[in-house]
């Protein structure tokens, strides 16, 4: 019988990538949704090795009797869904008690390990730090200065991760706690989310100008496999990983988009022209490293993201196209990042 994960907000773009690498590799797999027959989840179908190993759940996170039933008899859990906006009316009680209900089901219910998918926006946001330290796992927002900021999203993952911490202590469970940046490349979900919209205005035309901001980026498949590794290896639990592959100022980001795909009207201007690019917080992604992953280069990610946004019809495919053969390398030869974030 096939070792059972359960994987919540399955259908999700992370988590539809989660549940094809652990189809892949054998294991059965509970998804778990809002309602089990939603449409939006029917792309999970379509992958090798559902037929025979994928199950889909109603759950709801506020329902923990409903996530205690999803995870009894599996192995381990990897949670990943999350409403991801800024309306705090909307997302700080899911987001802080459904965390908080998946761990407490997860104990109860067993499981070896649990991973949660957090955000990069639990350790970023605080304004006492020193910019010149790398972030680790010591690093947390500050809560008072995402309210002030109305951060909504990351005060209340900053409260969620913390509070799971915790509560994993008091229970004895094994968690441990992935930290994407922004994801980027193929989308498998037939709908929007909110990290592609990222650049999605930047080809359409809709952005004229790019912020002088920083981000740090790094592959959907790069997190997926983030999150599987976490779970897999033996002694991984137990801490945080920061998964991300490299920084971009938005004007870097903007000049590879306009390198690989010259057709769209990609904005070449900074709206803050007047003062020098802004820098983001130094990080490492070498705990990861050590578990095997080998992150993709940037250029791969960002090529795939247009092309999906074409292949699904986000984003029209410009006349007078000029043909962009796909790389296996970028480009161009880039200097080895520099791994600094700031979201």
């Amino acid at each position: 019988m096939a070792v059972a994960v359960c994987v919540t907000g399955a259908g999700g773009f992370i988590g539809s990538w989660i549940v094809k690498l652990l189809l892949a590799r054998g294991y059965a797999v509970r998804g778990t949704s809002r309602l089990a027959d939603d449409p939006k989840n029917e792309h999970l179908w379509a992958l090798d090795g559902a037929a025979e190993r994928l199950t889909m759940l109603q759950v709801d996170l506020l329902d923990r009797a409903s996530l205690r039933t999803a995870f009894d008899g599996c192995d381990g859990v990897i949670h990943t869904a999350s409403p991801m906006h800024d309306k705090p009316e909307e997302i700080i009680e899911p987001i802080i008690a459904g965390t908080r209900n998946v761990v407490e089901a997860a104990a109860d219910a067993g499981v070896r390990r649990l991973v949660i998918s957090s955000t990069i926006g639990t350790m970023y946001m605080n304004p006492h730090r020193d910019p010149d330290a790398p972030l680790d796992e010591s690093s947390w927002s500050d809560l008072e200065h995402c309210k002030s900021t109305k951060n909504w999203y990351c005060y209340a993952k900053t409260i969620a991760e913390q509070n799971a911490w915790e509560a994993a202590r008091a229970r004895g469970l094994d968690l441990a706690v992935v930290i994407p940046v922004v994801v980027l490349g193929e989308l498998m979900q037939p709908s929007m989310n909110t990290s592609t919209l990222h650049i999605l205005k930047y080809l359409t035309g809709n952005a004229k100008e790019y912020v002088n901001e920083s981000h740090a980026y790094v592959h959907v498949k790069d997190a997926a496999e983030a999150h599987v590794r976490v779970l897999e290896a033996p002694g991984a639990g137990g801490r945080r990983y920061v998964c991300a592959e490299r920084t971009l100022h938005r004007g870097e980001l903007c000049r590879i988009l306009a390198e690989l795909f010259p057709e769209y009207p990609i904005p070449t201007r900074c709206k803050d022209d007047m003062n020098p690019p802004k820098k983001g917080y130094k990080f490492t992604n070498q705990p990861l490293k050590d578990l095997g992953i080998r992150f993709t280069p940037v250029h791969e990610y960002l090529y795939e993201a247009v092309k999906s946004l074409q292949e699904k019809g986000f984003l029209p495919k410009a006349s007078a196209t000029k043909v962009t053969e796909r790389r296996s390398s970028p480009p161009q030869k880039q200097p080895a990042p520099v791994l600094i974030s700031k979201l």
